[in-house]
């Protein structure tokens, strides 16, 4: 048998995977020390798969060229997220509409190497005239209007889970987020932060527990999702995204100052994750436990 290689690299080279023009995968919860670190290296041009708040936190901090997104809320009485809402109507990224249906369709298409799939959803709607990629086709066996949705390929899916192994079994507390199979298939590479690594025994002591055999790289990342939630670990902190909800909000009418502390303050100043986790403090912190 082949000598089996460990996986595990530091949040510094993990994140240095992240290159300008590339196309990345969010899962969710979001892995948001290694977003962080990509704000921090100022990446930018990405084309990025996500969703909410991770996906504004992003376009805030200028790494966002195009956007790949079947939702964009803000929540916290802001029905569209708030820097999101301002690139767009300023022309400065680029929006691949679809839904749900769509993105799950386009990364199947991804993940199984075809040039298309196609999918029911969307049929009768603006979405094909809105989104020149989606083509309007014929069933060749019933006949039927379908969608062709061409494969969207991240170069590089960025997820959260609860444990791995050295050798790169992910296993999820209480099921992955209902995209990260999606994207962890379609992805050339997979980058999993975890809140533990495990012993290998572990692992094969409860197979049917790993969600992702063989992730391409593993990070230690205790708290890596704050301020999202962890399941298993902690809930989500909504007072601290409601901070960033208020400062981007006011961003988008031409008050720039508190969204520009933020980003500096929890995003580009801190140099590591451990840095990151001493801003937001402890006592805060251990208020998020779930159980």
């Amino acid at each position: 048998m082949p000598e089996r290689h460990e996986r595990i690299l530091d949040e510094t080279e993990a994140a240095s995977w992240v290159h300008d023009g590339m196309t990345i995968a969010v899962g969710s919860p979001a892995p948001m020390m290694l977003l962080r670190h990509i704000i921090r290296r100022g990446v930018k041009n990405l084309t990025v798969v996500d969703s909410g708040l991770s996906l504004d936190l992003l376009i805030a901090a200028g790494c966002v060229r195009k956007v790949v997104s079947y939702y964009a809320g803000g929540g916290f009485g802001v029905p569209v997220a708030p820097s999101f809402r301002r690139a767009v109507e300023r022309g400065e990224i680029e929006v691949w509409e679809c839904e749900e249906g769509i993105l799950t369709t386009g990364l199947q298409a991804a993940a199984q190497a075809l040039p298309f799939l196609p999918w029911r959803g969307g049929v009768g709607t603006s979405l094909p005239e809105i989104n020149p990629d989606l083509k309007l086709m014929q069933d060749p066996i019933r006949g039927e209007t379908l969608i062709a949705v061409p494969p969207i390929k991240p170069d590089l899916a960025l997820l959260h889970a609860a444990t791995a192994d050295a050798y790169g079994n992910v296993q999820h507390c209480g099921g992955p987020g209902w995209l990260d199979l999606f994207l962890h298939r379609a992805a050339d590479r997979t980058l999993v932060q975890v809140e533990r690594i495990i012993p290998n025994e572990e692992v094969r002591a409860n197979p049917w527990a790993t969600t992702i055999a063989g992730a391409d790289a593993i990070v230690r990342a205790p708290y890596g999702a704050h301020p999202f939630y962890s399941r298993g670990c902690y809930v989500q902190d909504n007072a601290f995204l409601r901070t960033y909800v208020e400062a981007a909000t006011a961003a988008q009418t031409g008050k720039p100052e508190s969204l520009h502390q933020y980003l500096t303050y929890y995003c580009r100043e801190p140099a590591t994750h451990g840095d990151y986790l001493e801003r937001v403090g402890i006592k805060h912190l251990l208020g998020l436990y779930e159980y």
